[in-house]
């Protein structure tokens, strides 16, 4: 039997694929690329379309990088927070600078969480040189309710002390809020190299910690820094922590996208196992698939997405339809098995 989802792609600028999943004799997920999705206002454009979250109607957030666009479009630039219906029509945007908080200068990560608050942070550094942008070093995470109302700011812009702060973040790229504890999970992620874990109604600090469950040690530089040479299981220390899941019965993934492995750790922590594929590109990104079990992790690399068994960590299957453009840089999935990509090219990818 054959249950097709989607893959979505946007025709304008930045290019955003959701995958359609089709149920085979393993019930692994095949995908076909929508091209139809989504319905960009006229009026605006999208930047660097950074990352992607699903709500609880299944409508689809696009967090985007309006500072991208060309000069030419500076002046139709969208908000940096769009939002989708799953057919891919336009319901509202918001977002940018705003009394009592800081918005990051290079907009990253997005998520919604169970109680539909909307959480967000960036990944500038001070000497990193783009154009448009602060020299400021985005340290925090902010939330809102759906409306873009401002609740909270864990952290702040340009304050990082290093991995042992419990105050503030160093240019985190993904975050996720589990249900069941109501924590947020960070992988904090370009300056610093850990999982950082704070009460998501208070902001309070809980615990962190590093590759293979180590205290994590400073190594802060602006540029990213891809090895030469990988090995396995590789460095004790993460490199770029830059997507991060939590399963529904409390397993953590995070995505060392420039040691080309994912982690696997308890809640707390404790260090499972890990997958590592040296011969390309991989842990760009990561999903969890929607149905009950979660069953399978969707890892970015390569040309594609890896279909990855959630508790064993063997890859059973590769998603690379036609008209895709490779493994995206944020993933998010819907309720109905359709995977969302979203891509960054340094402006627009057409």
């Amino acid at each position: 039997m054959k249950n097709l989802s989607r893959i979505l792609s946007a025709l304008t600028v930045t290019v955003l694929l959701v995958y359609a999943a089709t149920a085979q004799t393993r019930s692994v997920p095949t995908f076909e690329v929508d091209r139809t999705w989504p319905k960009v206002p006229p009026q605006w454009k999208l930047g660097d379309a950074s990352s992607i979250a699903i709500d609880a109607q299944d409508n689809v957030w696009v967090l985007h990088r309006p500072r991208t666009l060309k000069p030419e479009d500076a002046a139709k630039a969208a908000p940096p927070v769009i939002v989708f219906d799953a057919a891919g029509n336009y319901i509202k945007a918001w977002g940018g600078p705003g009394n009592g908080y800081k918005w990051p200068e290079r907009e990253h990560g997005i998520h919604i969480d169970q109680k539909g608050f909307v959480w967000l942070g960036g990944n500038n550094c001070p000497t990193n040189g783009l154009a448009g942008l602060k020299p400021v070093a985005d340290d925090q995470l902010l939330k809102f309710t759906p409306d873009g109302k401002f609740v909270m700011q864990i952290g702040r812009s340009n304050q990082s002390k290093g991995n042992a702060d419990t105050r503030n973040l160093h240019r985190p790229a993904d975050q996720w809020v589990h249900p069941q504890t109501n924590e947020l999970f960070v992988a904090d992620g370009y300056g610093n190299h850990r999982v950082a874990v704070f009460d998501a109604d208070s902001g309070a600090f809980k615990r962190m910690w590093g590759a293979f469950g180590n205290k994590a040690i400073d190594d802060d530089h602006c540029e990213v820094v891809t090895p030469t040479s990988f090995s396995d299981p590789g460095p004790q220390q993460f490199s770029i922590a830059h997507a991060l899941r939590v399963a529904n019965d409390g397993t953590v993934y995070v995505a060392d996208r420039e040691y080309r492995r994912v982690q696997m750790f308890t809640r707390d922590g404790k260090f499972v196992k890990q997958l590592v594929r040296n011969s390309a590109p991989f842990a760009r990104d990561l999903a969890l698939s929607h149905d009950r079990d979660q069953q399978f992790l969707y890892v970015g690399g390569g040309d594609g997405v890896f279909i990855v068994d959630r508790k064993t960590l063997e890859i059973v299957g590769n998603i690379q339809p036609t008209g895709m453009i490779g493994p995206g840089h944020q993933i998010a999935t819907d309720s109905k098995g359709n995977l969302f990509l979203g891509e960054v090219n340094n402006g627009q990818r057409y």
